[in-house]
C-alpha cells in the first residue's frame, strides 16, 4: 500500500506533535513530591514502619465492622456492625519485613489497651473471613489483599462514657511477597479531625549533589563509616515538632551511599533534654530519625537500605560535639 505526500504528512503529524511536546512535559517535572506524613495524634505507628498513604474524608457515613465478613446475595456484609458519622482519617503503613504480622498486631493491641480504649471486636486468620472482602469491599484498598491466614483485625472505641468518641479500625496483612501492611481508620466527630496533610513540593535542584561535595567529602565519610562502623553527622536542625527545619546538610552522606550501593545503614538519633522523661524522648528521637530518612529517600537513596532508630538519652557517650542531640549513621 502506498501513500501520497498529503497522506504521509497527515499520518506523521501526530507523532511529530508528540515528540515535540515530550520535552515540555519533562521540563514541567522539575519538582518532586515528598509526602511529609505523620502519625495520627490518637494512635502511633509501629516503630519501624513508613506511612505510604494518608487520606481524610470529612463528615461521611461510616460502617465499623464488628464481626466476620461473609457474602450474602452478592453483597459483602459483616456479622455485626455499627453505623457512625464523622471525619475519617485513613493511614497505610508499610512495616519492615524483619518483623511479623503478629508483632504488629500485638503492638497495636497493647497500645490501645494501655490507653484504656474499649475493644469492640478482634479476629485473626480465616476467622475474619476473606482477605479479598476486607481489601476490596470494606477498605477499598487493593494493596491490603493477601492470604487469609496472614490477616488480623481489631476495632476499638476510645471512651465509651462519651456519646461521641473516636473509633479505630486496625487491619494488618502479610502479603504473598512478605510485605507487611498496617491499615488504620480513625473516625472522629465531624470538625474535630487533625488538619489534612498535603504533599510538600521539593525542587529537584535542592537534592542535587554539588560536584565539590560528591568527591572528597563523600569519600571521606564512606571511609570513616567502613572503618569505624559509625559516623556522627554535622549538627542538623529540627523544628519544635521534631521535623527537619529545612534542607539538611546531607550531601556527603548521599554521595557516600551512592558510591557503595551495597551499603545499608541505621539512621540513629540521640536526644536528651532537661525536664523530659524517657517516654517522651524516645518517640521524639524516632520522629527525627524518620524525618531524616525521608530526606535521604527524597535525595534518591533506596528506602530498603535505611532503618530509622530513636534511642533518646540511652546512649550518652560520644567523643566530641553535642552528644545530647546528635545524629549518628551506623552500618547495618
Amino acid at each position: 500500500m502506498s501513500f501520497g505526500p498529503y497522506q504521509f504528512v497527515s499520518r506523521l503529524l501526530p507523532l511529530v506533535i508528540l515528540l515535540v511536546g515530550f520535552p515540555l512535559v519533562s521540563a514541567a517535572q522539575s519538582e518532586d513530591v515528598v509526602f511529609d506524613f505523620s502519625d495520627h495524634s490518637l494512635i502511633a505507628g509501629y516503630a519501624d514502619s513508613e506511612i505510604i498513604e494518608r487520606d481524610l474524608q470529612r463528615d461521611i457515613n461510616y460502617r465499623i465492622v464488628l464481626g466476620a465478613l461473609e457474602r450474602v446475595r452478592g453483597e459483602v456484609i459483616p456479622e455485626d456492625s455499627e453505623r457512625l458519622r464523622g471525619d475519617v482519617t485513613k493511614i497505610t503503613y508499610e512495616v519492615s519485613q524483619e518483623f511479623t504480622g503478629e508483632d504488629v498486631y500485638a503492638f497495636y493491641q497493647e497500645q490501645l489497651t494501655a490507653k484504656n480504649y474499649e475493644l469492640l471486636y478482634s479476629c485473626g486468620g480465616r476467622e475474619c473471613g476473606s482477605s479479598n472482602y476486607w481489601a476490596n469491599d470494606i477498605f477499598r484498598n487493593r494493596i491490603l489483599y493477601g492470604p487469609e491466614r496472614n490477616q488480623h483485625f481489631m476495632a476499638f472505641r476510645a471512651n465509651p462514657a462519651l456519646e461521641e468518641s473516636p473509633y479505630f479500625s486496625v487491619y494488618i496483612i502479610t502479603r504473598v511477597n512478605r510485605k507487611i501492611y498496617a491499615y488504620i481508620e480513625i473516625v472522629e466527630p465531624a470538625g474535630t479531625q487533625e488538619p489534612e496533610q498535603r504533599p510538600v513540593m521539593v525542587e529537584i535542584a535542592e537534592l542535587q549533589i554539588p560536584e565539590e561535595l560528591s568527591g572528597a567529602a563523600g569519600s571521606n565519610l564512606l571511609q570513616r563509616l567502613q572503618k569505624q562502623g559509625s559516623v556522627i553527622l554535622p549538627p542538623i536542625s529540627f523544628q519544635s515538632n521534631d521535623r527537619l527545619a529545612g534542607p539538611a546538610d546531607i550531601e556527603s552522606l548521599v554521595s557516600a551511599l551512592n558510591s557503595d550501593p551495597a551499603l545499608s545503614i541505621y539512621v540513629v538519633v540521640h536526644l536528651k533534654q532537661d525536664g523530659q522523661s524517657l517516654q517522651e524522648l524516645m518517640p521524639r528521637s524516632l520522629v527525627r530519625a524518620n524525618s531524616l530518612r525521608q530526606a535521604l529517600i527524597a535525595a534518591g537513596i533506596d528506602a530498603q537500605r535505611m532503618e530509622a532508630a530513636g534511642v533518646g538519652p540511652l546512649a550518652p557517650n560520644c567523643a566530641s560535639g553535642n552528644c545530647e542531640e546528635r545524629v549518628e549513621i551506623v552500618l547495618r
